[in-house]
């Protein structure tokens, strides 16, 4: 069971490496590419053009604690489609977990201009001015959120109210 265990693991942090690591997921060639016909090497790659596909590879990064990356993929996805506010939001959080909330509170108040409505935008927002050591206007984030109906916020806020 513990082998088992340990080549899940094994394999999903390799996954992860060749998804998140700039460096791993560049093209590498092996003695095959080296024997490509001319007009084969000739060939460019295109860029992917996908904003789904760039905003996707930063969530899975983020999700795996690769900020840096996930900011870059996000980057991508927001260039590809300005309108994206959730593409805002994940990098507003990424540097919010990286620790520069200069960076992340715009982005995140980006996010909330183009969907105000969105409690978890509120949520994440507040967990970034948490992060920050602002209790208050986490607090404020924190509440507004649960008026949207945000369950984390929901949660946060009754487990909140139990402790006092």
């Amino acid at each position: 069971m513990k082998i088992k265990s340990f080549l899940i693991f094994l394999m999903a942090a390799i996954f992860v490496m060749s998804v998140c690591s700039p460096i791993m997921a560049q093209k590498t060639t092996d003695k095959k590419d080296s024997k490509q016909t001319s007009q084969t090497a000739k060939k460019k790659v295109e860029p992917v053009k996908n904003a789904d596909y760039w905003f996707d590879r930063g969530a899975l990064c983020a999700t795996y604690g690769n900020d840096k990356a996930a900011i870059k993929y996000f980057q991508k996805a927001i260039k590809l489609d300005p309108k994206r506010s959730g593409a805002y939001f994940e990098q507003g959080i990424s540097y919010g977990q990286l620790g520069q909330f200069e960076k992340a509170i715009p982005l995140v108040n980006k996010a909330i201009e183009m969907e105000p409505q969105n409690g978890l935008f509120f949520y994440g927002r507040g967990r970034v001015h948490l992060l920050a050591g602002d209790q208050e206007k986490a607090m404020t984030d924190f509440k507004k959120a649960a008026e949207l109906d945000d369950e984390d916020a929901q949660a946060y806020m009754e487990t909140i109210a139990q402790a006092e």
